[in-house]
């Protein structure tokens, strides 16, 4: 039997494709007109709120960090400079991938895990549309790697920046100290508006004492970039405030005199001028270079200097206390005169040891045998210590304690440099708070001569001796000369009174005595004095025990190095118009007149002179300044 044959219905098939036709050219109307209409507002409605975010993905609003103010020696030697480097940020509202592209950036920049730490615990005290540093410092070859891979790193800026500068390096770090990265907490304290923008700030030395001065304020620029982040264009720009330049008292070559002299020995030299309180040279040996602190040293580096047993970061003119020794002596005996405990012709026959009256214990002289018939001009030129037992003896702890602190002992000198340490200065008062125990008759004895519990650190003995040459003119030490800024520079009062002195003859027998240790017959400094011409010096030498002998001998030779004796001198030239104080400390130098004397005499040549030591100073600083007299080049000397 035939199949049925499907005979084609065209009437349905019409009516279907009309249906379909309408249906489809409905969608198409109604799709046409919610885009017109969502293209209506879009253009009209909310055209300001697009425009902007528009121009905002294009145009950003970046701050531009201030260049930071030049230091300057006395003499216009520059010592802290900025110099143009290439910086490395990456921003995270720009960056696909914030973590991905931080570790692909640290592969290309050599970064450590601790250096990626650092950056992501910045990054998370910072704003999304905010740069966060990376690198400072980048070389050629970081630059050429990261250019390399460029294509697949958005938001990653490369700009060039001005960065800190030590051209001199260790021979100022713990003068100038130095700028590094800011830290979480400092930014929590930070004022926003003048720190936008910056990414570094003044850690330690004159840098951080003086941040105010030396920051400036930021300006502002609006840039255009593209899809990835680079800059295309500045549109804007406001200029940033420059921090104001500081010029010092520091004379470099003085300093590098003592730098020079001092060489791998440990120690510290300070330098004051006694009329105005100017500190001239400020070395505290050995240092560090400053330079990779700014760009966030490598850890393998701190912790190198961070273990060395020289202690480089340590500052020794600042924060070194030590024994000073037979350095108190000049002063100790002016105090005695003055408050009549003596005279000058009052005299002892010296056996070479001393004992209080009812105490077996002994205290011995130096020299062995003693010094016979001594007064005290006599006892400050051989350094008599059994002359100042006795002395020490008549003071008293607490009588000895209110004469000295009026040349500063005990105290801070108030410096303008951060972090100063005071020395100890005992009194029965202070022992009661310290130990809980009364004072003893024989601690005085070893406090009479510069030892037991008398501590000082170098720039407190040298603003002392500054003060022991102008005649009693109390003075606060400062490296500030001048400010170069829109306002003009109102310096503290670095007066702080006068020592009162019944008789001032005194001071000029005082220093005849001094003058003597140099230049007398027995004076413990004459190897400085004897090709001495055309000024006079008046000094002190010390010796200052490192550890106790316990009635023992002291024998160099049989004494590691680290525990030998320190070797102290103080001086000032010329006696008869005093210019420069010096108090000069070698760290286990054994003799002040051998080992410490000779640093002082280099400096005074220089500085009364004009005459530098042969080899001369390098060149680095030779050619920065002319080494002509500093009396013919600075009226203020």
């Amino acid at each position: 039997m035939p199949h049925p044959v499907n005979i084609k219905d065209n009437d349905f098939e019409s009516r279907l494709f009309r249906q379909r036709t309408l249906v489809v050219s409905f969608l198409a109307i109604t799709a046409f007109f919610g885009l017109a209409i969502r293209y209506g507002m879009l253009q009209l409605i909310d055209y300001e709120l697009y425009s902007s975010l528009s121009e905002n993905n294009r145009v950003h609003l970046e701050a531009v960090p201030p260049p930071r103010g030049i230091i300057f020696d006395r003499n216009g030697v520059i010592l802290a400079d900025n110099q143009p480097t290439f910086s490395l940020t990456l921003n995270r509202d720009r960056s696909h991938h914030f973590k991905a592209s931080l570790q692909t950036l640290a592969t290309l920049l050599d970064l450590s895990p601790e250096d990626l730490l650092r950056i992501q615990d910045k990054a998370a005290h910072m704003h999304h549309y905010e740069d966060v540093p990376v690198k400072l410092r980048l070389t050629d070859a970081d630059i050429a790697r990261v250019s390399e891979q460029r294509y697949r790193l958005p938001g990653v800026t490369i700009s060039v920046e001005l960065a800190r500068h030590y051209p001199l390096g260790a021979m100022l770090s713990h003068t100038l100290g130095y700028v590094s990265r800011i830290s979480e907490q400092e930014q929590e304290h930070l004022d926003p508006e003048i720190y936008d923008g910056t990414q570094l700030i003044g850690k330690s030395g004159l840098e951080k004492y003086y941040e105010n001065i030396l920051h400036g304020r930021p300006g502002y620029q609006h840039v255009e970039t593209n899809a990835h982040g680079q800059l295309i264009r500045v549109l804007e720009r406001t200029a940033p405030a420059r921090g104001d330049d500081l010029t010092l008292f520091l004379d470099i070559h003085l300093q590098q005199i003592a730098w020079d002299a001092l060489g791998n020995r440990r120690g510290a030299v300070v330098a004051i001028d006694p009329k105005t309180g100017g500190i001239l040279a400020f070395v505290s040996t050995p240092g560090f270079d400053p330079n990779p602190f700014v760009g966030g040293i490598p850890y393998k580096l701190y912790k190198a200097l961070r273990d060395d047993p020289d202690e480089p970061l340590y500052n020794r003119a600042l924060q070194g206390v030590y024994p000073p020794g037979s350095t108190i002596k000049p002063f100790e005996g002016l105090g005695a005169v003055e408050l009549a405990l003596i005279d000058w012709k009052w005299k002892i026959s010296d056996p070479g040891f001393y004992h209080l009256a009812g105490d077996s214990h002994v205290f011995h002289d130096w020299k062995k045998g003693g010094h016979g018939i001594v007064d005290l001009f006599l006892a400050i030129e051989q350094s008599c210590d059994t002359f100042f037992y006795q002395v020490g003896a008549r003071y008293g702890v607490d009588r000895f304690h209110d004469w000295m602190s009026q040349f500063g002992f005990g105290q801070k000198t108030q410096v303008d440099l951060v972090n100063e340490r005071a020395g100890t200065l005992p009194s029965t008062a202070w022992k009661r708070r310290i130990f809980k125990a009364p004072w003893y008759p024989g601690e005085m004895l070893s406090v009479a001569i510069g030892q037991g519990y008398f501590t000082v650190t170098p720039l407190e003995l040298a603003t002392a001796v500054a003060m022991l040459a102008n005649g009693g003119h109390r003075i606060r030490p400062h490296l500030l000369k001048s400010i170069s800024g829109p306002f003009p520079y109102d310096p503290v009062n670095h007066s702080t009174g006068q020592i009162p002195i019944r008789d001032p003859n005194n001071w000029l027998q005082l220093h005849q005595a001094m003058a003597a240790v140099v230049s007398g017959p027995h004076g413990t400094a004459t190897g400085i004095g004897r090709t001495l011409k055309g000024y006079t010096i008046a000094g002190k030498t010390g010796t200052a025990q490192v550890r106790g002998l316990n009635g023992q001998k002291y024998n160099a030779a049989q004494t590691p190095e680290r525990f030998r004796d320190h070797a102290w001198f103080i001086a000032f030239a010329p006696v008869e118009n005093p210019q420069i104080a010096i108090a000069v400390l070698v760290e286990n130098g054994q003799h002040g007149g051998s080992a410490a004397a000779p640093i002082a005499r280099a400096m005074f040549d220089y500085w009364l002179l004009g005459k530098l030591p042969a080899p001369a100073v390098t060149a680095p600083i030779a050619s920065l300044a002319p080494a002509t007299s500093p009396a013919r080049r600075d009226s203020h000397r």
